[in-house]
């Protein structure tokens, strides 16, 4: 049988389509012009497809030892990060999901309150300052432990948890901590890879963290080196005189290049966790 084709389904594909080229040029367009020739971006020719392919601009910008060192130091600060996030957002998670905990209500309007209402960029400033650990990798990893939103996710998530699993946990001599070890963590891979996803995320585009917390440039990660080139046009002359003698334009192909390099590895890691993203935010938004 023929489905019948209505005008609101014509419009919406029209419309899903429009907002897919508007979404999708700028990303394309940034990766023609690094890959263009300086005399194709000159002449403003270069739009959807690279003129005269290259990969000068991308040898320039891993060449520089600032973005291998950004590269490392936001490779940590991902993994180290994430995993903390996590486990401090997972245990709490499981623990506002028992009912039966003593202040359960009121432990969870506390950190609902969070939400609306925040000390303040000053106030965790002095706090991250008073703690010690200015300038150092934990000033990266320890103040955006936890964001409420993911821990009330993974809280509804849990509150829907079988407690037949649980209960037979406890009747083979499981405590709570053996029971969401090896009983809950295991089954509960969608939403860990869900909420894992927007941790690291959040902290590879995060530069306002190092901007307030960093001192030493060899703890930069890559955004604040991205930040420089883009914005305060920090390139490399040695490099823009190699490449070409049109500065401005070899520095538009650095800025484009540096930041297809800082996004592609970032999005790679959307292919393997799109099947457990749409079902890890769907089980965890049944209810409350």
């Amino acid at each position: 049988m023929r489905r019948k084709i209505t005008w609101f389904t014509v419009l919406n594909v029209i419309l899903l389509l429009g907002v897919v080229l508007v979404t999708l040029y700028p990303f394309v367009h940034m990766a023609a012009v690094s890959l263009s020739r300086n005399i194709y971006v000159l002449r403003g020719e270069v739009t959807w497809f690279p003129k005269g392919f290259n990969l000068d601009m991308y040898k320039v910008v891993l060449s520089d030892p600032r973005i291998a060192k950004a590269y490392w130091n936001t490779f940590i600060y991902v993994t180290l990060g994430t995993a903390i996030s996590l486990v401090v957002t997972s245990l709490g998670a499981y623990a506002l999901a028992k009912k039966a905990m003593l202040f359960n209500r009121g432990f969870t309007l506390i950190i609902i309150f969070t939400m609306f209402f925040t000390g303040g960029m000053i106030p965790t400033f002095l706090v991250v300052k008073e703690l010690g650990v200015m300038d150092t990798i934990w000033a990266m990893v320890l103040p955006g432990a936890v964001s409420t939103w993911n821990l009330l996710i993974m809280r509804t998530f849990f509150s829907n948890f079988p407690v037949e699993l649980e209960e037979s946990g406890k009747m083979d001599g499981l405590t709570d901590i053996g029971i969401f070890f090896r009983i809950v963590v295991p089954l509960s891979q969608a939403v860990f890879a869900t909420i894992g996803l927007f941790y690291a995320v959040g902290i590879w585009n995060n530069f306002m963290f190092p901007l307030l917390y960093l001192r030493d440039p060899d703890l930069f990660p890559l955004q604040v080196i991205l930040r420089n080139i883009v914005l305060a046009g920090q390139t490399n002359q040695a490099d823009t005189a190699a490449v070409g003698s049109d500065s401005v334009i070899v520095e538009e192909s650095l800025k484009f290049a540096t930041i297809m390099v800082s996004t592609v590895p970032i999005l790679l890691i959307y292919p393997f966790l799109q099947k457990y993203f749409v079902k890890g935010v769907m089980i965890g938004a049944v209810k409350g």
